[in-house]
């Protein structure tokens, strides 16, 4: 995308300026900040950290600071244990609500508005979720590691878009669309699969208080009001309800997010109207210099709600997400203290087994059973450029799993540290191992599909 010529009397920002700092450490630092893949390279290494820190000399500190007691207290009412509850319910919050902003966008002006362009890659995505749920409930299904049957189901990302990007050429350029909307699927599973299967009995009136701050949002959003803080203010009375009544209280995010206005509060044709208005009645170089002011922050405020909510926000805190967040969150749970006796026991060796081989190879085995079918039955249909060898390639890809697959590990073995450790070892190996695969098995693909082109080889 061509950036827009700037009038010469614009004053550039000091991070664009040609001094030596920003041009050799700012800007530079922003492109890869810009970059889609960036983030799970941030991830990846936070979770490397995570991981020496937590087996080195220093691991009692690691344990000590995110089990650090930080309780909100309001009279009676106390809310929060430590550190990592704040980041896994509360930061998290945040990421979900991207990723119910991200759902939202694509129902409503993206790939999943279309019934038939979403049909295959919905499709695969179920696949991918049943066949590994069903391959890790056949491993590990007797034990009392069958409550986490739900961690291989998720797919990562932005760990996946990384993986992608690293294949390079070698990866069809119709296989990202439907990596994305299969991912969000997952997403959207997996968020059903948290709210009903690991969920616990709470408070019933804390649930009929769910119940009216999501009502209260439609009426917000039907009376169109437009104060961010209400919306904030009902956010945090949903995240409190449902916390109270026994549900992640991060899945509030999504359900905000996914409440989200969609369009604009003001067209940009009547802004555009105004914007010339506002221009022609005001002077080129005033005296005092603010005395047009309250137009020009009139035409502010309009060119802000131009933009609609969900673009806003998302934009707002996307870069926060991606590189504060979710990193965090990988910090202060992918540090698993491996000693014999937590881990490389009959249960712990089955959980971690379990996860491996249900994300390496049944994501691939009902991601491409599930295609197959879609595509026979002529439900759905496969990009151009997107072949059987490309679509195993996809599956391998939707196997590297982290972020999600942590956060329901933490749900389902909240009160089994050592089985906790398991399933997280085993989450962490599964994503190397798928990583590499979806490399290779990428690589592989373009190669044989190069030598067809070439005649070398029969198809």
């Amino acid at each position: 995308m061509n950036a827009v010529p700037e009038h010469p009397e614009l004053r550039a920002p000091w991070s664009r300026s040609e001094r030596r700092i920003p041009r050799t450490v700012v800007r530079p630092l922003q492109q890869f900040l810009g970059a889609s893949t960036s983030s799970g390279y941030v991830l990846v290494v936070a979770a490397a950290i995570a991981l020496v820190w937590a087996n080195s000399p220093w691991s009692a500190g690691y344990e000590r600071l995110w089990t650090t007691p930080l309780v909100l207290r309001i009279g009676d009412l106390e809310v929060g244990t430590d550190v990592r509850f704040w980041i896994g319910n509360g930061l998290m919050t945040l990421f979900f609500l991207v990723v119910g902003l991200e759902i939202k966008r694509e129902v409503t002006s993206g790939e999943l508005r279309r019934p038939r362009a979403v049909a295959l890659p919905a499709i695969a995505a179920v696949g991918g979720m049943v066949v590994p749920a069903l391959l890790y409930l056949a491993i590990a299904g007797r034990g009392p590691g069958a409550h986490g049957w739900a961690i291989p189901m998720a797919t990562d990302i932005a760990l996946a878009l990384g993986a992608l990007a690293l294949a390079g050429a070698a990866a069809p350029t119709g296989l990202k669309p439907l990596l994305l909307t299969l991912a969000i699927v997952d997403d959207i599973g997996a968020i059903v699969v948290v709210t009903v299967a690991y969920g616990h009995a709470g408070d019933l009136v804390a649930l009929v208080w769910a119940v009216v701050a999501v009502a209260a949002v439609l009426l917000a959003d039907r009376a169109h009001v437009r104060s961010l803080t209400v919306y904030v203010g009902l956010g945090a009375l949903l995240w409190f309800a449902l916390w109270r009544a026994g549900v992640e209280p991060a899945i509030a995010g999504v359900v905000m997010g996914v409440l989200a206005p969609a369009a604009p509060f003001q067209r940009p044709r009547a802004v555009s109207a105004e914007a010339r208005r506002i221009a022609a009645a005001t002077a080129d170089d005033p005296e005092p210099p603010d005395a047009d002011a309250p137009l020009w922050l009139e035409l502010a405020d309009l060119s802000r709600e131009a933009v609609s909510p969900i673009a806003r926000v998302e934009h707002a805190l996307l870069l926060w997400t991606s590189f504060v967040v979710v990193p965090l969150f990988a910090l202060a749970n992918a540090g698993v203290h491996i000693t014999p006796s937590s881990l490389f026991t009959a249960t712990g060796v089955t959980i971690a087994g379990a996860i491996v081989v249900a994300r390496v190879l049944g994501k691939p085995i009902g991601v491409v059973a599930a295609t197959r079918l879609s595509v026979s039955t002529g439900v759905g249909t496969l990009p151009s450029d997107v072949d059987g060898g490309a679509v195993l390639g996809l599956g391998v890809t939707a196997g590297i799993g982290f972020t999600v697959a942590l956060f329901i590990a933490d749900l389902a073995f909240a009160d089994r540290p050592e089985l906790l450790d398991a399933a997280k070892v085993g989450v962490i190996v599964a994503a190397i191992i798928a990583g590499l695969a979806s490399w290779l098995t990428l690589r592989l693909v373009d190669a044989r599909r190069r030598r067809q082109a070439s005649g070398s080889e029969p198809r």
